[in-house]
C-alpha cells in the first residue's frame, strides 16, 4: 500500500524551491537539519504546491513537519480520516432518524461536505491526529548560507525523500489497519 510518495511525473518542486530561496534563509547554516527539512516539506505539500510533490494515501487529510519546541527535534502532525469510534457504532440510538452522514467521497477521495450537504443533513466525521517524533537519521545537513540555489534545491529534495520514507514507516501500519477494518461511516 502506498502511504506517502513523490510525484516525480509532475515535478514542479525543483522550480518552486529555486524560486523560493528566501524561505530557507533562517534554516541555512543551522547545525540541526530540522528547520531546513520542515521548510522543504512545507514547499512540497499543499497549499504551497497543489497538487503536491509529496502525495499521500486518501485517508491522509494533512501532514506537517515542525520543530519541537521542547527539544528542537522533528515532530510530524498527520491528520487521518477514521471510522467512527466503537462507542458510536455499538448502537444507533443517538441518530434519532436525523440522517447522519460520514465522510463524503469524490472519485475515491475523502472530502469535506459541501455547504449544501451540511444544510440538508448532519455530518459526523471522525479523524485521528498523529503527533510523533521522527528520527534525524538520513536527513541532509542544512546547506550553508553560501550554497548555490541548485545545492539548496538538491538538499531539499533529499530531505523530502527521507521524510516520505519515515512517514510511510510510521503511518503505513495505521492506514493498513484502518483500511482493513470496517468501512468509514
Amino acid at each position: 500500500m502506498k502511504t506517502f510518495w513523490l510525484d516525480r511525473d509532475h515535478d514542479r518542486y525543483h522550480t518552486l524551491v529555486l524560486a523560493s530561496q528566501p524561505v530557507f534563509t533562517d534554516a541555512l547554516g543551522d547545525i540541526a537539519p530540522v528547520e531546513f527539512a520542515c521548510t522543504a516539506w512545507a514547499l512540497a505539500t499543499p497549499p504551497a504546491l497543489d497538487p503536491g510533490y509529496v502525495r499521500w494515501h486518501r485517508r491522509v487529510l494533512s501532514a506537517a513537519c515542525v520543530r519541537n519546541p521542547f527539544d528542537g527535534g522533528l515532530t510530524v502532525r498527520v491528520e487521518l480520516v477514521s471510522s467512527l469510534p466503537a462507542e458510536l457504532t455499538a448502537t444507533r440510538a443517538w441518530w434519532r432518524d436525523r440522517g447522519w452522514r460520514g465522510w463524503p467521497e469524490l472519485f475515491g477521495q475523502f472530502v469535506q461536505p459541501s455547504d449544501r450537504d451540511v444544510s440538508r443533513n448532519p455530518h459526523l466525521r471522525a479523524t485521528l491526529l498523529v503527533e510523533a517524533p521522527l528520527p534525524l537519521d538520513g536527513l541532509p545537513a542544512a546547506p550553508e548560507p553560501s550554497a548555490s540555489p541548485e545545492d539548496v534545491a538538491a538538499s531539499a529534495e533529499r530531505a523530502v525523500t527521507v521524510l516520505v520514507r519515515d512517514l510511510s514507516d510510521l503511518v503505513g501500519p495505521l492506514l493498513q489497519q484502518l483500511d482493513t477494518s470496517r468501512a468509514v461511516t
